[in-house]
């Protein structure tokens, strides 16, 4: 939506901050930030927002030469004994441990990340397989790495939020509008 909003509006200069959600809700509180981002599981009682359409899939980014490479699918089963690199957000840990169930304390965590690229660049490296969602890594090009969806399913929403009675400029305002009616007003 951002480039088909800065078609529309060539003047306009997006300011973006990457993030983990922790950071980008306190910088939302601050008023540093109009809009944020932010992928489920979050907590985001305090805030308007706007569900995007897409789900994303948890998996493993694994380089193709992994043994994992060769499956469809990772299941809790495939992951023991594997280094693994896992967010460092306490919210997403505990919905993996309850994905992982009885297997997550035999889990060996090799790194914990606040950032997925961060954690590519080291899966690239062979130190072990990111434990992330689907659609954030580029493996275009020369990529050395490939996702492998977690089996059975694990799936997360994204949303927009945006600190209640938040007063906009008129570039953030329009924007917002048009996704609003693009996805939907739902928080």
């Amino acid at each position: 939506k951002m480039a088909a909003f800065r078609r529309k509006h060539p003047l306009v200069r997006f300011n973006i901050y990457s993030a983990p959600a922790d950071d980008i809700k306190d910088r939302l509180e601050k008023g540093l930030l109009d809009l944020g981002l932010l992928a489920e599981p979050v907590d985001i009682g305090r805030y308007e927002f706007i569900r995007m359409p897409k789900r994303d899939r948890w998996g493993v980014w694994i380089r193709y030469d992994d043994p994992l490479a060769q499956k469809e699918t990772a299941g809790p089963g495939d992951l023991v004994g594997v280094p693994l690199l896992v967010s460092r957000r306490e919210l997403v840990q505990k919905e993996l441990a309850a994905w992982f169930g009885d297997s997550y304390e035999k889990l060996e965590i090799a790194a914990t990340y606040n950032l997925i690229f961060n954690a590519s660049l080291l899966v690239s490296e062979g130190l072990g397989c990111a434990v992330a969602l689907d659609r954030l890594i580029n493996t275009t090009g020369d990529s050395n790495l490939c996702f492998r969806p977690l089996s059975p399913v694990l799936e997360a929403e994204a949303c927009i939020v945006w600190k209640r009675y938040q007063i906009f400029s008129k570039a953030a305002e329009t924007f917002l509008r048009e996704l609003e009616e693009s996805f939907g007003r739902r928080g």
